[in-house]
Order: C-alpha cells, then structure tokens, then sequence
C-alpha cells in the first residue's frame, strides 16, 4: 500500500521519518504543491536535515550511520529513494482536489498543512478543502490538526471522526468515516493525562478541571515582530517568538470531549503559553475532585494510578526522574510522560449550604471534602510524541482499508 503526505512541514516531514522508519508502506508520495529550490536535491537535504532533530540518517541508524539515506534521486520523475523506501515528490498542485493521488495509486492520505482543517468545505472550494482528497482520488483521509467548523451553526458531517490512538480510535468506522482528524498534540497528552483519573474515580468525582500547556515555538509565530494582518484581533501572535514568552489559545478544551465524551459534563479551562523553544512541551493538569473521605486522594494514590495505567500502555509512561523539556524531544514515543515528582493534592472541606433543599432535619451545612490534584505531564509537540501517534494512528486505518 503507499501512503499520500500532504504537506513538508513540520509534521509532515517528520511524518516522512517515522515512516521511511518503520517500512509499513511500499511508497510515499508527498505533495509539496510547488517548485522548491532549484532542483530536487533541494528539496532531499530538507527531508535529510532538520534544526531540531538533527540528520535523519542518525535517527534511523544511530551514530555510525555514515553517508546519506537518500539515493536515487530522479529530477525528471521527482523520486528518490529514502532508507530503502520509494518517495515521490509532486509539485504541481496545492489544491487538494487537484494532486495525482489516484494516477499515484494512493488510497490513504495525511493532509500536515494545517491549510485544510474544515469538514464541511466543498470539494471544489475555491481555495481548495480537505474533501478535495476524495475527489483527487483518495479513499480516506487523516488530518493532523483539530477540526474546524468556520460556518457558525453547521454540525459535524457524519462521515468525520476525531480520535486519539489508544483512547478512542474504536470510534472510527471504516464503513462510515471518510476523513479522520487526529486532534492536535495537546489534545493527545491532555487525554493521556486525563483518562486514567476517568478510568479510576468516574466522571462524578471530577468537580472542575483545568490546564495550561507550556508549548513550543510553532510555525505559524514569527521569528521578529511583524505587522499584524488585516483583522487580526491576538496582536501577540505578531510578536517575536525569539524574545518573548506569549499568552495564547488553545483548542483543547473543545477537543477533548470528543476523544473523552464524559467530559462534556465537566467544567473545563483550557490555556496555552507559547515559549522560545523550538520542541517539547508541558501541560499542567488541575482537577477538582470531590473526595468521600473513605479513600482519601493523596499524591501517593495518583501516582500510583499513572504508574498502573503506564503498565498497560506504552502510549503512557510514569517517571520519578526530574526532567527538562530537553529530556524529551525525540524520545520517547509516548503521547505524555508523567513526572511523578511533581504531582501535588491538598484537600479541604467545603461548606456547602443546604438551605430550601434539606428537608430531612438535617444542619443546613455540611462539610464537603475536596481534593485539588496538580499533575505535570510532558511531550514532544513534534516527533516524538504527535508524529509517532499519528503514525500508529495511519498505520491502523491503513490496516482496515480493504
């Protein structure tokens, strides 16, 4: 089977690592959409090279890797060959509607621009739509971004689907789902983050919750400051990513109950902090949880409780290490690391007012016990946490398709 990769940017040239990697499709071909450079060699030392992560062959081989992983190359045909794996590169079309996926032979694509994020856009959308895939000839398509509804009122078309690998890709349909989105990189730690508390205590003890994620610098931020465009109503995504620590917004919050449906229940807050790092990121999960007093909730049980679930998982792993962003940027393939060390609760006893609903003859007051738990789980925004992900998360649609 060949895999279709819409887009050479962060995740999707990263996307072409994992699976060059990982040898699970015959051929890729990736869609850039226009010329880059000057010739194709260009556009091999961009695959090749990468400011984060380093050189791929290292990543694929370790350090006595020598001399390239990229050979073959072909101007004429726009192919090459990466670790033993052919790619081929196209550049005519950045309209999704328009890209040669069916004279390619490719079934399954994953669209990385971030260009294309509306389910309910037209094929033939003048500015193109990911819908546009089905049309070039694509069977199913995954998105490596949330879903995003611009027309006010419009619901979710019923052959979409939001999943996170390993939390609810059971809901994806094979016979129903056309388009799959694989949430964002924060949506992916917080529900790692969240579903083990879930698993263990049950919607009814959450009270409220919520987070911060402290996350790397993205491609959309400018490296100086810069006028902002027409419109625009966050002047500080024109500021300078280089010199500032930068207060923004983050789409978690509405994306996570559709991978974890009890908590559209729950009162959720969601923000984000933008900081000079170009990878690895830390969400601060906070929850509110009513405690029986039976079993009282201390650091020791919500430890235990990541450390059970990262047993089951390697989607989750638990450490009492103490960890720097740096520590985890590449490694490991994991969508959260739980830093055990920095878990912290406090319980106190809320009084609670009874008033016109006590009709028993009991005190109007009670004292209700509640737990705040604090819990630190880090990621790498890019490679190896969402890249991975996305790539487990492939490779099993790719499984299905028949």
């Amino acid at each position: 089977m060949k895999l279709g990769i819409n887009g050479l940017g962060r995740i999707g040239k990263l996307s072409l690592w994992h699976h060059v990697s990982r040898k699970f499709f015959s051929e890729i071909v990736v869609n850039v959409g226009r010329e880059v450079g000057t010739s194709l060699n260009d556009i091999a030392g961009i695959i090749e090279r990468d400011s984060t992560y380093g050189r791929l062959g290292p990543y694929l081989h370790g350090c006595n890797s020598t001399g390239s992983v990229i050979e073959q190359l072909d101007e004429a045909a726009g192919s090459m060959v990466v670790n033993g794996v052919p790619v081929r590169i196209l550049r005519q079309s950045r309209d999704p509607r328009g890209i040669a996926w069916k004279e390619n032979g490719v079934r399954l694509v994953v669209d990385t621009t971030g260009a294309f994020t509306d389910p309910t856009a037209d094929a033939d959308a003048p500015r193109g739509s990911l819908r546009g895939h089905l049309q070039g000839g694509a069977e199913k398509v995954i998105l490596s971004a949330p879903f995003k509804i611009k027309q006010k009122g419009l619901e979710m078309p019923e052959d979409v689907v939001t999943t996170v690998m390993g939390i609810n890709d059971g809901d994806y349909d094979p016979s129903r789902h056309l388009m799959v989105s694989a949430a964002s990189c924060t949506t992916t730690c917080l529900s790692f983050m969240v579903k083990p508390l879930m698993d263990y205590f049950g919607a009814d003890k959450f009270l409220s919750a919520s987070m911060v994620t402290v996350h790397a610098a993205t491609g959309s931020q400018p490296v100086l400051d810069r006028v902002p465009a027409a419109g625009a109503t966050d002047l500080r995504k024109s500021r300078s990513i280089l010199n500032n620590i930068i207060l923004t917004s983050t789409g978690a919050a509405k994306a996570l109950p559709l991978v974890i449906p009890e908590m559209k229940k729950i009162g959720f807050i969601a923000e984000s902090v933008r900081i000079p790092t170009s990878s690895g990121s830390l969400i601060i999960l906070v929850v509110n949880f009513q405690d029986d007093g039976e079993q009282s909730i201390k650091r020791e049980l919500i430890n235990s409780i990541y450390s059970d679930y990262s047993n089951k998982t390697s989607y989750l792993q638990y450490t009492d290490q103490q960890l720097v962003s740096c520590d985890i940027v590449g490694s490991p393939a994991a969508a959260a690391v739980i830093e055990g060390r920095e878990t912290h609760t406090r319980t106190a006893n809320i009084s609670v007012n009874l008033g016109q609903f006590n009709c028993s003859g009991a005190p109007d007051r009670v004292e209700v016990p509640v737990t705040q738990a604090v819990i630190y789980g880090w990621y790498d925004n890019e490679l190896g946490s969402y890249t991975n992900m996305l790539g487990d998360r492939t490779v099993s649609i790719a499984e299905q398709l028949v």
